[in-house]
């Protein structure tokens, strides 16, 4: 949720702002770009160094830099910054934050701000428990400010109880399930399919095709950022996809890919059968490796498990299914029968006659085709973009 993520950290006067430092190593870790404002007094506690170090940029503690003179625009940083995090935030700036007063850069920052506000308090217990920051924890809250509790604990002044400010891995953890509330795929489990299959002839030898896997792995990639937990089956690619929301299957034939979608078919919400997979298997693979003795080689198939027919025979009525149909001839008849005949709520229909489109490049260009038989042709895009389109309009229908 967080990775290319441009994250504005606020550090205030608190003993917990030595936590700072892991904050911005956790911020790192998942990818996102941070910045550093400190306010004065937050100094004696951490230093810039420190945080400038870790996060990679120069930590802002004034509106006017004393030694180069440039001036840092609060409005600037308010509107490059994707999210800002004000932790460890004190009883003092919370109530600034309050009543709008502006006397430092993170405050004039946390005003020109455009983005979501996180904040964490952290104060000692009878200050925690104040009814004024009770109060004023409430207003910032009413502000669409997002507020991450204190945990309990033994706290700098000897008190055990609430007060201490969250763990930087919870804080965090608190960041990406907040930002994947939002998504339009949260809380959605999606099951994917890609690549090609391979079908052994002999220990050596395999029937296969050009697919590369490259649709199914920027729809995972992209169903996943959208914030959906996926599992993506994939034939043999050299793609992997990583992601915090994703499990990668890999698998070799069109036996064990209909296993594993099986395994995983009952339980999401949609499914997205992507990948190309082989028609026909050999009827007898050879154990060992066939010699080049004959001139002929007569090689007997027999048809693979229709793997999205048979799924959706298991289909309920709050899953969506989605289908993929490459065509060389009747492109429209072909697909809209594919859609029919395999229960489809949806069908994507791209041609090998459309130059750049298809097998092995990183561009397609595709149709969707609805149940109800509503077309959008979309023109050639990046793979990654045509992920979206798909994904957009599975969203749009439910």
């Amino acid at each position: 949720m967080l990775k290319n993520k441009k994250v504005i950290l606020g550090v205030t006067a608190s003993i917990a702002a030595y936590k700072a430092a892991s904050i911005v190593r956790e911020l790192k870790k998942v990818g996102a770009l941070v910045k550093v404002i400190q306010t004065d007094a937050s100094l004696d506690f951490v230093t810039p160094l420190t945080l400038s170090t870790l996060s990679g940029n120069s930590v802002l503690t004034k509106m006017i830099d004393e030694e180069s003179k440039d001036w840092n625009s609060h409005v600037e940083l308010g509107q490059w910054a994707d999210l800002m995090l004000i932790a460890p935030l004190t009883a003092k700036t919370m109530g600034k934050m309050i009543v709008g007063e502006c006397d430092n850069l993170l405050l004039a920052t946390y005003l020109s701000a455009k983005c979501p506000v996180y904040f964490a308090p952290a104060m000692d217990l009878d200050m925690y428990k104040h009814p004024s920051t009770k109060k004023n924890i409430g207003k910032l809250i009413v502000f669409g400010n997002k507020f991450i509790p204190a945990q309990s604990g033994e706290l700098a002044s000897g008190l055990v109880g609430e007060g201490r400010m969250a763990e930087p891995e919870d804080i965090i953890d608190f960041i990406q399930k907040d930002l994947a509330s939002s998504l339009p795929f949260s809380g959605k489990k999606v099951l994917i399919t890609a690549g090609p299959t391979h079908e052994p002839l002999d220990p050596i030898r395999f029937i296969g095709n050009r697919s590369s896997g490259k649709m199914g792995y920027h729809l995972a990639m992209q169903a996943a950022d959208m914030g959906a937990d996926v599992t993506l089956v994939m034939g043999p690619s050299e793609l992997l996809a990583t992601h915090s929301n994703l499990k990668q299957i890999d698998v070799n034939t069109a036996a064990e890919m209909y296993k594993k979608a099986k395994e995983s078919f009952k339980d999401v919400d949609i499914a997205i059968f992507a990948a190309a997979v082989s028609d026909y298997k050999i009827k007898d693979i050879a154990k060992q490796k066939v010699k080049k003795d004959a001139n002929d080689w007569q090689i007997s198939l027999t048809k693979t498990t229709d793997i999205l027919q048979q799924l959706t025979k298991e289909k309920t009525k709050n899953q969506f299914v989605v289908g993929f149909a490459l065509e060389t001839e009747d492109e429209l008849v072909n697909a809209k029968e594919k859609l029919v005949k395999k229960n489809l709520d949806m069908i994507v229909l791209n041609s090998l006659n459309d130059k750049g489109a298809g097998f092995i490049t990183d561009s397609n260009k595709i149709t969707i085709i609805e149940k109800d038989n509503n077309m959008k042709e979309f023109e050639l895009k990046h793979k990654q973009e045509v992920a979206l389109d798909i994904l957009h309009k599975i969203t749009e229908i439910l």
